[in-house]
């Protein structure tokens, strides 16, 4: 992959693509996320060719960055998509993502859902649960419809990730035991609206070896080969998502690294060879800009930094403990190769160690604890680097705040591709259960703030 893409320091500026990202935060404003076209194309292409031996059908996951340019770029690619609502097919199908090549997953899907997805014509949904297999078979039925369905089975396999990103072990919600898989099987012989066609499994992410897909696909092999002695045509294997990315900047394994791995599993199983990467693609495609509002020191010398911008825009930091690597957006040496969570300081460069904290009324609102930074001051731009992925998606309006701006940068040209809220779109869904009176005495002569 060409390493001139993406986020680069030249001149002391932090570009995009070649584009100042500080002066994209003067003409847009703070807190807003910028996204690399070129970055979010070479990536795609990088984890396609990786499976391409196996035709792989790569669908990009909606829940890591579902902004309707970004889905409409891929969708150009060739890319498929994974879904896991109602909402994200809807976002899909918006930006003309091709609905035969969207899985449908998600463990609680609804009935609305579930009729929305047959009458769009997903390429198949993922099953969580027999309970869920019986109502697809109901809807299925009612639209005269046959659905296929991947069973996504849990392995009860470590992928050594964080606890709340682990997805395929015993304890955790999702997918169907192998023994119940089979159970399962059984059951729903002679029904006429659900064609078991595929087996699904996703362990979470990230993960930094290939080793766990290894060990979940020794037993998935052995699954199919009894679902088949079964009489169940199977002939689709998907093997999810939670290829890793660096957020510390040091090197990770690549997607050539799992394919190898993976290759003598997927020539037994003789399947279509379906990929979920999300975080894979958009997380190093994306980074947040956040303004220094102020800085304050405890009389216990701890330094706090300011900005406009925190959980509520981010909240990995806060609800998984993760490392996101921020420096300064105007850097006359650039800034370090590597930066680590237990880092104090980085040679050749002078720094202070300091909190990055946003405006939210939490102890827990944070960007950064205990972080070596050089100094700053009010009004300097912040870019909190690896934020493509569950950055913007998992942002909020708590606090009464409205949602950042997104941008995307392609050819040159950086463009608004969502504009930032409004306090008018805050209360906008609810405007219309005001009594008229109420209504009536609103008005107000006073501007909000952004000129909103």
């Amino acid at each position: 992959m060409n390493s001139e893409l993406g986020f680069h320091y030249i001149d002391g500026e932090l570009c995009c693509d070649g584009v100042s990202v500080a002066g994209i935060a003067e003409r847009v404003g703070t807190p807003c996320y910028v996204y690399s076209a070129d970055l979010l194309r070479a990536r795609y292409g990088r984890i396609r060719d990786a499976f391409a031996q196996w035709n792989a059908l790569v669908c990009f996951s909606v829940k890591s960055l579902g902004n309707l340019s970004v889905l409409r770029l891929l969708a150009d690619c060739g890319s498929g998509f994974d879904v896991v609502s109602g909402g994200e097919l809807h976002r899909v199908l918006s930006a003309g993502g091709s609905p035969s090549k969207t899985v449908y997953a998600g463990v609680g899907k609804t009935v609305a859902e579930i009729r929305y997805a047959l009458q769009s014509g997903v390429r198949m949904l993922n099953v969580e649960s027999p309970g869920e297999l019986r109502q697809i078979e109901e809807v299925a039925r009612e639209l005269g419809s046959k659905a296929s369905v991947a069973i996504r089975v849990n392995p009860d396999v470590n992928p050594h990730t964080h606890e709340k990103t682990t997805t395929g072990t015993k304890q955790n919600k999702f997918g169907i035991s192998i023994s119940g898989t089979l159970e399962l099987v059984a059951q729903v012989r002679g029904w006429d609206h659900v064609e078991i066609r595929g087996i699904h499994m996703h362990l979470g992410g990230p993960i930094y070896s290939p080793e766990p897909y290894e060990q979940a696909l020794v037993k998935i092999v052995d699954l199919v080969g009894a679902l088949r002695s079964r009489g169940c045509a199977i002939d689709a294997a998907n093997m999810g998502g939670g290829y890793p990315i660096s957020y510390t900047g040091e090197e990770v394994p690549g997607p050539e690294e799992y394919a190898s791995a993976v290759e003598r599993f997927l020539e037994k199983l003789k399947c279509e060879v379906i990929i979920e990467p999300g975080r894979y693609i958009s997380g190093p495609s994306g980074v947040l800009l956040v303004r220094v509002l102020y800085r304050k020191e405890s009389e216990h010398g701890k330094k706090f930094v300011v900005c406009d911008g925190g959980m509520s825009e981010l909240i990995r930091p806060t609800l998984y403990g993760a490392f996101h690597r921020i420096w300064p957006a105007r850097s006359p040496n650039g800034m370090p190769e590597v930066m680590r969570q237990n880092d104090r300081c980085y040679s050749s460069f002078e720094t202070e160690t300091v909190d990055v904290v946003g405006p939210i009324c939490e102890s827990g609102d944070f960007l950064a604890e205990h972080r070596p930074l050089p100094t700053v001051g009010q009004q300097d731009v912040l870019a909190v680097f690896d934020a493509g992925a569950y950055g913007f998606t998992m942002s909020s309006n708590y606090n009464g705040r409205p949602r950042a701006a997104e941008v995307l940068v392609d050819a040159g040209t950086a463009r608004v591709v969502r504009r930032r809220e409004t306090y008018e779109d805050l209360v906008a869904a609810e405007r219309t259960s005001l009594p008229p009176a109420a209504l009536q005495g609103s008005a107000s002569s006073a501007k909000p703030p952004g000129g909103q």
